[in-house]
């Protein structure tokens, strides 16, 4: 019998991959060949730039975010870029993650996509005619250790500032990586995407070896409302352009049916397909035909601007009209397909971009929040439901028919400072789990908000209910919805269960007169207006004589 504490399935995980790779060095016996390739293009053979990055965003995750104090939740709201007002959101969302399973998603992905799209670049120059240690931008140490972690840094700050709403995470530089490395190796990358999915796959099987599961009900949106999407395109043409443009010094460039069949595999599997729209009141709408179609334009651009003839694209035409001028004297110089493939990539990129411009010049609006919020450090905690939300933006845009006014019902968290209006809980998550925690606080700190509805369901009609909400020794309601009548009638009598601060209150209505009387405690009961209701485990009954009627159950959470 193996101890519980024995890592078998860990180790099973290992022997399986020393024996894998054992077979495949046996029977390619490489003779340090592997090694003296890396070296020749890395430092070392190691990607260092990658290393540096990846060790910067879990330092940002633990220490900025607080995610050492609890790792599976850190402090999300303030390092979203919620507005350009707030720099701090700004500079720090392109490193932030949401949760645990984000970071670990990105920082899988940024391993795979750095190492290979830094293997593609090189720490030794490339280009024709150009040695190590000619200049900075040659020198391999300045390449690996400042060049590379620059250009991570920069985008890093790019999808955030160009990115539409409050996005968080790594995954616009994975995805530059990614960009940057198609128009290099377009079939390796594909390669190299599946082999993220294995690395993803053997870090799941050490986390969790057996995974034991049953169905049940769940909350969820639809997968794709997930996706930021625009920020991910804006990762992906960062990379490309980069990409293209240290293909100008080189000899060798992929063949066109190569990286439109690289450039497309990965849109679809990385769902850059998924163009979708948030309406308002947990409603997305997905714009699948309009996403494949763009994709398909993507990759068709993308193989131009790599494998086009540099020749000029009007030949003699254009050379009989500028003749004598120095643009015809270099057929690299005259305005080829390649150029223009360039040009539209580089204009397909500014209008993804450009509308985050008007989007993210808002602020929060000054109307007092609804009900009496709970402030904690600058932040303001209520709860709410149907109202607006509170940014308001310089510009207000439409897509599709659809705008970025919208309602919103849920844990609202306001801080005028930050710049930031946030629904951190809908309604609907809220009902489903009964209870939850909004976390508020900045670099180095955080502070815990205990969220709590209970509602009783009159029976054959609505739902009453109460949000409270606490933090440290305070405790106070939020919300309180309107009250919910009992369909059945007993000899004329109607029940109602109102949510009260701290509680609920009966009320029964019998001849024009209302009577209450509070919610019995668990098996007790209370005679109003006629009645006798009682308390049974989740349930109210109302007795009259021998007549007894179910007229309220108590909400359930998941």
């Amino acid at each position: 019998m193996v101890p519980e504490w024995f890592p078998a399935s860990e180790l099973g995980i290992i022997l399986a991959f020393v024996l894998g790779f054992g077979v495949v060095y046996g029977l390619e016996r490489p003779d340090g060949d592997w090694s003296r390739h890396l070296r020749s293009r890395l430092l070392l053979g190691l990607p260092w730039g990658t290393l540096i990055s990846v060790g910067f965003v879990v330092f940002v995750y633990l220490f900025v975010q607080q995610g050492i104090q609890d790792l599976s939740n850190p402090v999300v709201l303030p390092f979203r870029a919620w507005s350009y007002f707030h720099l701090g959101g700004v500079v720090w969302a392109g490193f932030s993650h949401a949760s645990y399973g984000h970071l670990i998603g990105n920082l899988l992905g940024a391993l795979v996509a750095g190492s290979l799209a830094e293997y593609a670049w090189g720490h030794f120059p490339q280009s024709r005619g150009t040695g190590s240690f000619e200049s900075a931008w040659t020198n391999p140490y300045a390449r690996a250790f400042v060049v590379a972690p620059g250009f991570v840094l920069t985008t890093g700050l790019l999808t955030a500032v160009f990115s539409i709403g409050p996005v968080i995470g790594f995954s616009g530089v994975v995805f530059a990586m990614w960009g940057f490395a198609l128009v290099q190796y377009p079939l390796g990358t594909v390669v190299a995407l599946v082999g993220s999915r294995l690395v993803g796959l053997v870090w799941q099987a050490f986390q969790t070896p057996v995974l034991e599961a049953s169905a049940g009900p769940s909350f969820t949106s639809p997968w794709w409302a997930g996706i930021a999407i625009q920020g991910h395109a804006i990762g992906l043409f960062v990379g490309v352009v980069a990409g293209l443009l240290i293909l100008q010094g080189r000899d060798r460039r992929p063949g066109a049916l190569r990286i439109f069949a690289g450039v497309l595999l990965f849109a679809v599997s990385r769902s850059l397909w998924a163009v979708y729209w948030f309406r308002g009141g947990e409603t997305y709408v997905l714009f699948r035909a309009v996403g494949v179609g763009l994709i398909v334009i993507l990759a068709a651009l993308i193989a131009a601007a790599v494998a086009a003839p540099g020749r000029p694209l009007f030949g003699s035409l254009v050379s009989r009209v500028t003749r004598p001028s120095r643009l015809t004297s270099d057929p690299e110089s005259a305005v080829s397909l390649r150029a223009v493939a360039f040009v539209l990539l580089l204009v397909g990129a500014a209008a993804i971009a450009g509308p985050a411009i008007p989007v993210n010049l808002q602020t929060t609006a000054d109307d007092p929040l609804p009900g009496e919020p709970l402030e904690v450090e600058g932040y303001e905690v209520t709860y709410a439901e149907n109202i607006q939300n509170g940014m308001v933006s310089a510009i207000e845009v439409e897509a599709f028919g659809e705008s970025t006014a919208v309602n919103t019902s849920g844990v609202i968290v306001r801080d005028t400072d930050r710049h930031l209006w946030a629904t951190a809980i809908t309604r609907s998550r809220l009902a489903f789990r009964g209870e939850s925690t909004v976390e508020v606080g900045g670099i180095g700190w955080r502070e815990t908000v205990d969220v709590q509805r209970q509602g009783w369901t009159a029976a054959g009609g609505d739902v009453t209910y109460h949000v409270s909400l606490a933090h440290d020794d305070k405790q106070q309601t939020a919300f309180l919805s309107a009250p919910a009548t009992a369909e059945p009638t007993i000899d004329g009598r109607n029940v109602t269960i109102a949510a009260v601060a701290g509680g609920f209150r009966l009320r029964v209505h019998h001849a024009n007169k209302t009577v209450s009387a509070p919610l019995p405690a668990q098996n007790q009961s209370v005679r109003v207006g006629g009645l006798t209701i009682s308390r049974q485990e989740s349930n109210l009954f109302a007795q009259r004589n021998d007549t007894t009627v179910r007229v309220a159950t108590a909400e359930t959470y998941e």
